[in-house]
């Protein structure tokens, strides 16, 4: 029996670098996307917060460049290579919870097949990171479950703490174990533990850069995160995106093998109460909060990617634990054998598809805009106009632009955006003499020049368009604008809608922010 879960164990371990070997291929062939790139510039800046989200993404693409230099590759390395140690905490948590080698193997394989984890670790986010935490974070609850012993609430508060490090949306896992400890009767001997709250304390020591720098920064990036649960429009439509956005993200066999073991754990028909309790309230804390947030707004699939771990996982008790009728056996049995086939064919397709639009007859679709397909030629262009027209800096007009463009043109061009400086506090800005020549604002040509940049600067000329192609498919048409002669500040300095709103609060009113 030994030997058989050994090389159960060994064929998973295959299969996994098998799937980051594809996902390393697929790195060095797909450009950045421009949410990336902006991460790559914090990674040059690192420090205890940004505007949009805590470090762990600009740790991650840091080191990542530090062994593969400034690449697509270089920039996603580790974050994909952290599928590994990821893969290992889930089956092992999914081995101590539910007793067996084989849901433990089917519960890595199921995690990997689906597209959450291969295009959410190829595509460096702050998902990835929170992603991997999550999955250290469910080990090593099941190992105070297992062991009994208080020093593994120090490796909870770890996880924890480098899960909060990585997204706010962390925050949900404190509750969710702390129902779990409450509804599971021999574990409540816990709240009298001072290992449970030595661990608390690991996670805040962990998490107190995030929070020393907001403290810093007026808070721009709690108002910013937190004040998204705040119900102000009711728009109930958004609700009727979570299930479909899931069933492609999860992967539909995926997706219908979690759903029918969330079921057969509701319903009792697998594991002790320990274990179908953990694996819910990991699930369902996050899962109910999104549901409340997508009464007002868009909830964006990968925002899921904490939940997964403990998704996966019951999607392997469904489909090697429970007992179900023989139509329900049939249908898990087609999922249980093609889920991971079907998960590395839609990989490759939307990895093809992202690259050379080839799918879709080269028309658009919903990976044009943010794959930065085009842009290494694109920036040749620009840099041409640069040269030719002596501009000493280039200005965009949002955090993706920049990000690309810093990427993409020679190293050590300065590049800044006009606005938004809330985005760029931990990195130098341009000097002042880059700044008082002549400049070239790239901006989208349907896009209208600033108000401010048309009062700032004397004289504005066209200098020329450039084009980002896909194949035949022109995705979007940049018009060049030659800037000089500025009668002041060079950059809008406008306070972030946040602390604007803040400000703009009266005394006695409730903050907005």
């Amino acid at each position: 029996m030994k030997l058989n879960e050994a090389r159960l164990a060994q064929d998973t371990a295959l299969a996994v670098c098998a799937l980051v070997a594809l996902r390393l291929v697929a790195a060095a062939w797909t450009p950045l996307t421009f949410d990336e790139a902006y991460y790559w510039m914090w990674s040059k800046a690192l420090a205890g917060g940004y505007y949009d989200h805590p470090p762990m993404v600009a740790v991650v693409i840091r080191l990542g460049t530090m062994i593969a230099g400034d690449t697509p590759l270089g920039v996603r390395l580790v974050s994909i290579l952290l599928a590994l140690p990821m893969s290992w905490a889930v089956y092992r948590a999914a081995a101590i919870l539910f007793g067996g080698s084989r849901v433990a193997a089917c519960a890595t394989i199921l995690l990997n097949a689906t597209l959450m984890a291969a295009v959410g670790t190829l595509i460096v986010t702050p998902d990835a990171p929170v992603l991997v935490a999550a999955s250290f974070l469910l080990f090593s609850l099941a190992k105070v479950l297992e062991s009994g012993r208080g020093v593994w609430w120090l490796a909870v508060g770890a996880s924890a703490g480098a899960a909060l490090l990585s997204k706010y949306n962390a925050l949900f896992f404190g509750p969710g174990i702390l129902i779990w400890l409450t509804v599971v009767p021999k574990l409540r001997r816990w709240f009298l533990s001072p290992w449970l709250y030595l661990g608390g304390l690991v996670a805040l020591a962990i998490f107190a850069p995030v929070i020393l720098w907001n403290a810093d920064h007026h808070w721009v990036s709690f108002i910013k995160q937190m004040g998204r649960a705040r119900i102000e429009d009711f728009h109930p439509a958004y609700i009727a995106e979570l299930v479909p956005t899931q069933f492609v993200f999860a992967t539909p066999l995926v997706f219908i093998l979690g759903v029918m073991g969330l079921y057969a754990l509701y319903q009792r028909r697998a594991g002790a109460l320990p274990a179908r309790v953990l694996v819910n309230t990991m699930f369902w804390t996050i899962v109910l909060y999104f549901i409340w947030h997508s009464l007002h707004a868009r909830v964006e699939a990968n925002w899921f990617a904490p939940v997964y771990p403990a998704f996966t996982i019951a999607a392997a008790v469904a489909a090697i634990q429970v007992q179900w009728s023989a139509r329900q056996q049939r249908t898990v049995d087609f999922c249980r054998r093609w889920a991971a086939p079907g998960g590395v064919v839609l990989f490759v397709l939307l990895i093809v598809q992202a690259n050379t639009g080839l799918l879709s007859g080269y028309h658009r679709d919903s990976t044009v805009r943010s794959v930065g397909v085009g842009w290494p030629q694109l920036a040749s262009e620009i840099e041409a106009v640069r040269v030719r027209v002596g501009a000493s800096c280039v200005l965009a007009p949002d955090y993706g632009t920049t990000g690309w463009l810093t990427f993409y043109l020679p190293k050590g061009t300065c590049v800044a955006q006009h606005g938004q400086r809330i985005r760029w506090v931990n990195m130098p800005e341009p000097d002042r003499s880059q700044l008082s020549g002549k400049l070239l604002y790239v901006h989208d040509v349907e896009q209208s020049l600033p108000k401010s940049m048309r009062e700032t600067f004397a004289s504005i000329a066209t200098v020329g368009e450039a084009q980002r192609m896909r194949g035949p498919l022109t995705v979007e048409t940049y018009a060049l604008e030659a800037l000089q002669d500025p009668k002041g500040e060079v950059f809008d300095r406008s306070l972030p809608p946040e602390l604007l709103r803040e400000v703009n609060t009266p005394p006695d009113a409730s903050p907005r922010g």
